[in-house]
This record gives structure tokens, C-alpha cells and sequence, in this order.
């Protein structure tokens, strides 16, 4: 909303009244459930109706669908910040991430889809306990169990599979220090910088706490995962530094959690991107991080006021 200043409007859609960002939007919409068949439909006529210029998705769900359907809104004038399709697929799919990493040379957790493979490398102690636990496709640490044994990886594994037909992933639990990343592209997929954070406190898979820091090796990582996945402005990244190797864990294409630690050392992410869709260039200064800065989520409350016609669809 800063970065358009008076220029224009920001519209939030959500399935639900109850969203948070309603409150801050200068306009909103409930929209269709993601899965329905109604819900793109129902944007592009949204889009159309508003003259919306560009939509920026931040719901992992979200990008698989809007992907698929970039094609159509540019059909009405409207850019996706998302990426392409097969590059949302390679991030939200966790085999298929560990796949990408050890195809392109990057260092990764062990992983497995089939739990005999698992205890197999136990047995030839290739593998040991711990273990993480998770849905194959799956965010924000839901679902996931740390097993201390093979009757906990059992009973995790069997759980996880009633509770998704979707698949369940195994990796080995690593020890060490937990950075995040925003590995920073341009409209066009081309580099522009990697900021870098020490991660102090974690909570319910969000990251409460963190510092930017000057990790030089960590940057070329970024600079690396950029070249090779060429995605579409921020890419979040989990690594873990263990034992000198600099292992990716997860990557999110999207403005994830922790990227209000950058916007706080001075990256503006948002008025960069107004600036590339304006077909403008954007100043360097805007994705320079300042190291050093230290910052906390904190929870605030707020007070809904929603419309008669929304409190009746509670």
C-alpha cells in the first residue's frame, strides 16, 4: 500500500470475511474456496471489473492454481506475481525439491517416500534417529512429528498417510544453525540480490525472531538457486550450516514469513516490483539490505467491523 502511494488501490481477497487483510485494503472481496471451479472465473471477472493490474499471491495453495491460469489474465491486462508452473510444482512438492537440489549440485537433508528405504539405511547405518516426519506437499510445520525410533517413525508415517493421500517424506534431523533466505529475482527471473538472516526463535513453523547478516557463502547460494530455478520476484529459502556444508531445506516461491526482516533492514521488495510492472527501473537501493538489523514479530489485535452481509455467512 506504500509502494503505489496515491497512485492507486490494494484489493484483498480471501474465502473468508474473517482475513486480517481486509482491514488494511482499500477494498475487498470474499472470493470462491482455491479448488472451486468458480474461483478463477471469478477473479478474472473481479480483475476485469476493478482494473487490477497486477495480483500477488501469498498462500502456497494459491500459486499452483494462478500459475497455471497467468496466461488468462494477461489476456485482461493483469500480471500473476508468480512463477511458472513446473517451478511452484518443484517447490511445494518436497521429493521432488530434493530431487532438484541433488540434480543441480546443492546440499540437502537426506529424504525418502518409501519408509523400507529408510530403515534400510538405518540398517546399513547410512541413516539414524532422528527423523522428521511430514506431508509430501505441506507448510507451515503442520502435520509434522520428530520420531525417536522405529516404532515412532512407524506409527508418524501411518498417521500422516490417513491423514493425506498426498504421500509423506522422511529426512534426516539436522543439527546446527538455521538461516532464511530471500533470494531476490526480477520480473523477468534475472538476479537482484540474496538477503540473509540469522534465525533465533521459531514459532508454529514462522520465524519470530532473526537478524540480517553479511553471510558471503550463503549469498552465492542464493545467487546459485536463482540461476538454476530462475523464479519470478522472492524465493524463500530455509538452510540449515552444519558441519561447514550449507544444507536447503525447503524453498518457498513467494513472499513467505520472514521477509518482513528484510523490509525492516531496508529492502522494499513491494515498491520494486510496482516499478518493473510500470516497465520502469527500479533503484538498486531498494533491494540493499542493512546488516546488523534485528527485528521481532510481535501479535497486535485487532477489531473487525464487518458488513451485515458478511456477519450472515458466519
Amino acid at each position: 500500500k506504500e509502494a503505489i502511494g496515491r497512485d492507486g488501490e490494494i484489493h484483498a481477497a480471501n474465502s473468508h470475511s474473517l482475513s486480517t487483510a481486509f482491514a488494511y485494503a482499500d477494498k475487498h472481496v470474499v472470493s470462491p474456496l482455491i479448488r472451486e471451479a468458480s474461483y478463477i472465473p471469478f477473479l478474472l471477472d473481479y480483475c476485469l471489473n476493478h482494473k487490477i493490474k497486477a495480483v500477488i499471491p501469498l498462500y502456497d495453495p494459491d500459486l499452483s492454481v494462478l500459475a497455471a491460469n497467468k496466461k488468462s489474465f494477461e489476456t485482461i491486462g493483469t500480471t500473476v506475481i508468480v512463477s511458472d508452473p513446473n517451478i511452484v510444482e518443484i517447490c511445494h512438492d518436497k521429493w521432488k525439491t530434493y530431487q532438484f537440489l541433488n540434480d543441480n549440485g546443492f546440499d540437502a537433508p537426506k529424504t525418502y517416500i518409501s519408509i523400507d528405504q529408510a530403515r534400510d539405511d538405518i540398517q546399513r547405518k547410512a541413516l539414524d534417529y532422528p527423523l522428521v516426519v511430514k506431508p509430501r506437499f505441506g507448510m507451515g510445520s503442520i502435520g509434522l512429528f520428530i520420531a525417536e525410533n522405529d516404532a515412532e517413525l512407524g506409527i508418524f508415517v501411518e498417521k500422516l498417510s490417513r491423514y493425506s493421500n498426498e504421500g509423506v517424506v522422511i529426512q534426516e534431523k539436522l543439527t546446527g544453525q538455521e538461516y532464511g533466505l530471500d533470494v531476490i529475482n526480477d520480473l523477468k527471473g534475472d538476479y537482484r540480490n540474496t538477503i540473509c538472516k540469522i534465525k533465533y526463535s521459531m514459532r508454529a513453523g514462522e520465524t519470530d525472531s532473526a537478524e540480517t547478516v553479511n553471510h558471503e557463502a550463503l549469498k552465492m547460494l542464493g545467487r546459485r538457486l536463482s540461476q538454476r530455478l530462475r523464479h519470478i520476484a522472492n524465493l524463500d529459502v530455509d538452510v540449515f550450516v552444519s558441519d561447514q556444508k550449507k544444507y536447503i531445506l525447503e524453498m518457498n516461491p513467494r513472499f513467505g514469513g520472514p521477509y518482513p526482516f528484510s523490509h525492516m533492514a531496508g529492502v522494499n521488495l513491494p515498491k520494486a516490483i510496482v516499478s518493473w510492472l510500470k516497465s520502469e527501473t527500479s533503484d538498486v537501493e531498494l533491494l540493499i539490505e542493512k546488516n546488523g538489523v534485528r527485528s521481532q514479530k510481535d501479535i497486535e489485535m485487532l477489531m473487525i467491523d464487518l458488513p451485515e452481509k458478511e456477519r450472515e455467512v458466519l
